[in-house]
């Protein structure tokens, strides 16, 4: 879906609107990414909110360097690397300890259970997180080198590079539990 309307806000279209048409068509995205980052659902919801929230006081000045795409998995990505360095965050989870992941699976995870299979998914998210967030990026988002090296503020070359590695880290994870695709 194109949104073109963005470069064309000022001439009067409703924020309200496009607001929840970015939410419709990329809600999902936003989520999936802030919980795959993250691995907790109520997390994951409080940064989908905050980044909607984000979008509709920042929609103006959207000048159209990235895909909408990109530019909302962009501040995804830096709320919770805000989080992450917060405080709180600090203070109620101590350095080192793994987050724990909830015992009863939500509809988004029943979700992306379906998109691949549990075996690889739990491979995936056993990788470290350089490599785990560019896979995601471009095997779920089907974001292209480009615009994951935008992104994370990496050359496309480290992309290919992380994106190797964890492919072959995934097959090899696979290969030792004697495990197929």
């Amino acid at each position: 879906m194109a949104f073109e309307y963005l470069k064309s806000i000022s001439e009067g279209m409703d924020k309200n609107a496009v607001l929840e048409e970015l939410m419709l068509a990329y809600g999902e995205d936003v989520w999936n990414y802030a919980f795959f980052l993250t691995r907790r659902s109520e997390l994951a919801d409080d940064i989908t909110q905050d980044v909607f929230i984000k979008v509709y006081e920042r929609l103006y000045s959207f000048r159209g360097e990235a895909s909408v795409k990109t530019w909302l998995l962009t501040i995804t990505r830096n709320l919770v690397r805000d989080h992450w360095r917060s405080a709180w965050f600090r203070r109620v989870i101590p350095f080192g300890q793994p987050v724990r992941e909830e015992s009863t699976p939500s509809a988004e995870t029943e979700v992306m259970s379906q998109l691949v299979s549990e075996e690889v998914w739990l491979v995936v998210l056993a990788l470290p997180r350089k490599l785990r967030e560019v896979l995601l990026l471009h095997a779920h988002h089907q974001l292209s080198y480009i615009e994951i090296a935008r992104l994370l503020s990496l050359s496309e070359g480290t992309i290919k590079s992380r994106l190797h590695r964890a492919r072959v880290k995934v097959s090899k994870l696979l290969d030792k539990e004697g495990r197929t695709l």
